[in-house]
């Protein structure tokens, strides 16, 4: 059975092309020409996926993003910001939000394609598990009581969530480096020797076990 995915693009041209693209690539597309023919789309399409510009007409990609995240039904479909936006501010925000990744425009075939894929293995992954608590991603202050100072509590916090050390940099606002540095210290203070064994310890921390 094909994934299906929600493309949310008010540029027709852009819309039209990504969707070619997608379907090339053997997923069904279902798109929207704005944030509220998307959202409307959403109960009916039920995606696997959906891919969602930022400024648009009628509702932005934030609002529709939002409207997403409040819903239990559709709070763990992965979401993808695809906008001409780039600054570090839209970056951070997209991602606060509950955004899992934000791709810029113009955006080369086979990165938009690995972050796709990346995000539907994820999901597959989180499904195959069962979850007797959902962890609280909303601070990480209690991380700090594993030892961690706050900037590590910070980094360790959208580590556990899958985000990659230059996505985490922005989200803190330091350079990649610094964060590979911060990263080596949580290892040491949690006695682990890998960002996935850390991020375990993570996530049952924030899920209260």
């Amino acid at each position: 059975m094909k994934q299906k995915i929600l493309l949310i693009e008010d540029e027709p041209q852009m819309r039209s092309n990504m969707k070619t693209v997608l379907e090339m690539e053997g997923f069904s597309v279902v798109t929207a020409e704005n944030g509220r023919a998307g959202i409307d789309a959403l109960s009916r399409a039920r995606p696997d996926l959906i891919l969602c510009d930022v400024m648009m007409p009628e509702l932005d990609g934030h609002a529709v993003l939002a409207a997403l995240r409040s819903n239990v039904d559709t709070v763990d479909i992965p979401f993808i910001f695809l906008t001409a936006r780039g600054e570090r501010a839209d970056v951070r925000a997209g991602m606060n939000n509950g955004a899992d990744d934000y791709l810029v425009k113009p955006v080369p075939i086979r990165e938009l394609l690995d972050a796709i894929e990346s995000r539907l293995k994820r999901r597959r992954e989180q499904a195959g598990r069962m979850k007797p608590a959902l962890p609280d991603f909303a601070s990480s202050a209690r991380l700090e009581a594993l030892g961690l100072t706050p900037k590590e509590a910070e980094v360790l916090l959208w580590v556990c969530q899958g985000k990659s050390n230059g996505d985490t940099a922005v989200l803190v606002g330091c350079a990649e480096p610094t964060v590979k540095k911060h990263m080596e210290h949580i290892l040491r203070k949690l006695g682990v020797e890998n960002r996935g064994a850390a991020a375990l310890i993570a996530i049952e921390k924030l899920s209260g076990r």
